[in-house]
């Protein structure tokens, strides 16, 4: 078999996972996924899908669905819409940048998660998440690394939570103009560390993170 090549096309996320699942008696799957957590500046988010599992054409209905990282922001756009009319439940949760400096990302990536998970409007029964495990949740759970690329529901999850973080560091660019909030929306760019170095931190840096942490290491 071939190794697969940087013009190699991504495996499209499946339904093997959930399928499995579904096998031992779980209805309502919910894959989670994060946007956010290796940014500079605001929140982290979390998006949980409850896919239709009896549904016949889901793989189908939901062909263009990918990593959102793998997508543009108007494919993200397109895709959210198809997400939210097919999914049986959708959440949404997160963490402000105060949080993750006070517990640190990891566990502020598990609030937002677990909030996510607390706010769909039919409760998982298991639950499919990207990489992170959630100890405090009593639920039976995979937590799978690069899920987001292999599992579709949460590919999913990865897409509501980009687009809802993106759009909320685009109306945050309008409370702190000239860090460029809108274009690189609180990553590690160069035009936003120069940003800080003129301007200095605002209220939604994370000032235990980033280039922070170095200067108060240096």
């Amino acid at each position: 078999m071939l190794p697969m090549t940087r013009n190699s096309p991504r495996p499209q996320p499946n339904l093997r996972e959930e399928r499995s699942l579904q096998a031992t008696g779980h209805c309502h799957v919910a894959g989670v996924d994060e946007a956010g957590r290796g940014a500079w500046a605001g929140p982290v988010y979390a998006g949980a899908v409850v896919l239709p599992l009896d549904r016949p054409d889901l793989s189908a209905a939901l062909a263009g669905v990918r990593d959102s990282k793998l997508l543009r922001p108007h494919q993200r756009e397109e895709l959210l819409t198809v997400i939210l009319t097919t999914a049986i439940a959708v959440g949404l949760g997160w963490s402000e940048s105060m949080e993750i400096d006070e517990i640190g990302i990891v566990p502020a990536t598990r609030r937002a998660m677990q909030r996510a998970i607390e706010a769909l409007s039919t409760p998982a029964d298991a639950l499919l998440v990207d990489h992170i495990a959630l100890p405090d949740l009593a639920l039976p759970q995979r937590s799978l690394p690069k899920a987001d690329l292999h599992c579709l529901s949460v590919a999913a999850a990865s897409i509501v939570a980009k687009v809802a973080r993106d759009h909320r560091m685009i109306e945050l660019d309008r409370f702190y103009p000239g860090y460029g909030l809108a274009q690189h929306k609180g990553y590690g760019t160069q035009a936003h560390r120069t940003a800080l170095e003129c301007l200095g931190p605002t209220p939604i840096h994370r000032t235990s993170w980033g280039p922070f942490q170095n200067k108060e290491a240096s």
